[in-house]
Formats: C-alpha cells, structure tokens, sequence
C-alpha cells in the first residue's frame, strides 16, 4: 500500500491537469474525481479533487482556490532513459509554460519539473565524474545525455 500521495493544490485547473499528465505517461489513469456540494470552497458540482496515477504514482489534485502558487521549492522529477524520452516530455510539459535552466521547466498551470537522464544519479554519485557532469549540467536548458556521458567519461 502506498503510504505517501503527492497533494497538488491548483486554483480551478485540476481536472484539466490531471487529464493533461495522464496522456503525458505510460501507465496512467484517472482514478477518481469528486465534486463539491454544498458545502466547500468551490461551487455546488465543481471539482474539488481528481485522483490519478501518472506510471503507477498515485496523486491527488485540489481545486482550492487561487489562495496557494506553485514554486520551484516543490518539483516532480522525470527520469528518461534516452534522449527522445527527454526530448518528448521537455516539449509536452514545458508547452504553454516556460523552460529553464539544468534540465527544470514549469508546465502550463506553474507546476515545476525536471527532465533528467536516469543515468545522471550514477554520474553525480562518482566522485572523480561529479565536477565535470555538474559543470555541464549548469550550462545546459533541456539535459543532452550524450554531453553528460562525455563529462563523465572524460578522463577515465
């Protein structure tokens, strides 16, 4: 059993995004959305919270109200095996949104993210490879695997 569900907060879009990240990963679904009544802070019949799995991790998303924003301190990570992999979803989830730097965009409701090669803890975990893969990390937007390897095999 799960013991730990990320709570998204949004101020009216959780429906909207959780249908959005569901098309975005394999072995998703809506699980369930409910919806206000009389009581609440949302009007009779709206969505109060959607839940879903983005690849098997539960979420649940909350409409409630514009008094809470996203920020950077909070962020989902994506670990892609190829480049396409990162390509794919840096494209998807930045559109409407806004890229960055080292690999983070925020999508289109503010929530951030980080599209990285799942090769890149192994990297960052090799003290002689650290310096050099961090290097190039802080020169780059969306991550390029084959720059890493480069950085890390460097030397070796």
């Amino acid at each position: 059993m799960q013991e730990i569900t990320p709570f998204i907060w949004f101020d009216n879009q959780a429906e909207e995004a959780m249908n959005f990240y569901v098309s975005l990963f394999p072995n998703s679904k809506v699980i369930t959305v409910t919806r206000y009544g009389e009581t609440g802070s949302g009007p009779k019949g709206t969505v109060m919270t959607a839940a879903f799995e983005l690849n098997g991790q539960k979420f649940t998303a909350l409409n409630g109200g514009p008094l809470f924003k996203f920020n950077e301190s909070v962020s989902f990570v994506v670990n892609c095996d190829t480049q396409e992999e990162i390509d794919s979803y840096w494209e998807k989830l930045s559109a409407g949104g806004e890229k960055s730097r080292c690999g983070w965009l925020k999508d289109k409701y503010g929530l951030s993210w980080q599209v990285v090669p799942s090769a890149l803890a192994e990297m960052l975990k090799d003290a002689d490879g650290l310096d050099r893969v961090m290097k190039a990390v802080m020169q780059m937007d969306k991550l390029d695997l084959k720059t890493l390897q480069r950085a890390y095999e460097q030397d070796r």
